[in-house]
């Protein structure tokens, strides 16, 4: 794994912003430079509402990343890149039947920037999970070296039309279909997403053979998933990224530069 310069160059801005202390304002951002996919950028990020974090803070991880759908309008993902966004998880898909707005836009950009990335599905309780992996797969292809796709499960009560909760056992039936289905079709196992309240609700610590990829944005993951293996951690939704308009989620791999590198020869699709 190489480092890039920027690497050595830690952004006082984003440090502050990821201990907490007070509100932080949009940094600074480093200009516009070309970095190659295998290069790391510091995170030089803000926040709109940072956390006071204890002892483990975003910042003790080296690898940072953001996900993005239609509400990030605007991106400079070249800008983005030069300040910190190693990754992106870019929404593609709802359901069986919804591809979202911006989602070739950010998927072809990313990948000119050199930014590693990946697809993920936004789960819909009210569909079978053959036909979302079908519809999933039709709408993002598979390329070598990309990041594994990602499911995304938690409750939505705000949904317009499927606000139920059925029991944990049909849900985590459902996980382990959509798994084995995105396994075999990109040759490699996913990511699943989800928060606390769904995890808890629905025990996913007993799925077998993914990466979790963990909301938490009061607590690290070891405090609030305590016991819990983790890949990706979303630590704030009020995130300020140079390139980026407005308010972002931002995320942290949990290992090293190190093992970034080899994570990523493991996991990303061939």
């Amino acid at each position: 794994m190489r480092l890039s310069p920027l690497l050595l160059i830690a952004s006082l801005t984003g440090l502050l912003a990821a201990c907490g202390g007070g509100p932080s304002p949009r940094p600074e951002a480093r200009p516009a430079v070309a970095v190659a996919p295998d290069q790391i950028t510091v995170a030089n990020f803000g926040d709109a509402a940072p956390h006071p974090w204890g002892p483990e803070t975003p910042q003790s991880h080296a690898v940072h990343g953001i996900d993005v759908a239609r509400f990030q309008t605007s991106v400079d993902w070249s800008l983005a890149r030069a300040n910190g966004v190693n990754f992106a998880f870019i929404k593609a898909t709802e359901g069986g039947d919804r591809v979202d707005a911006l989602f070739d836009s950010h998927w072809r950009g990313a990948a000119r920037a050199g930014v590693r990335r990946g697809a993920y599905h936004f789960f819909y309780h009210c569909r079978a999970p053959e036909e979302q992996a079908a519809w999933f797969i039709r709408n993002v292809p598979k390329r070598a070296g990309d990041l594994p796709p990602v499911i995304d499960m938690e409750w939505t009560p705000d949904s317009p039309t499927c606000t139920i909760r059925r029991p944990a056992t049909e849900i985590r039936a459902d996980a382990a279909t959509l798994i084995r289905l995105f396994t075999q079709h990109y040759g490699t196992a996913p990511i699943l997403y989800t928060t606390v309240d769904f995890y808890e609700d629905n025990q996913m610590w007993r799925l077998k053979g993914v990466d979790f990829w963990l909301r938490s944005v009061s607590a690290h993951p070891s405090d609030r998933y305590p016991g819990q293996h983790w890949t990706f951690w979303q630590y704030t939704s009020t995130g300020l990224v140079p390139g980026i308009a407005g308010k972002t989620d931002i995320n942290a791999y949990a290992g090293s530069a190190a093992d970034w590198g080899r994570w990523l020869a493991s996991r990303a699709q061939r």
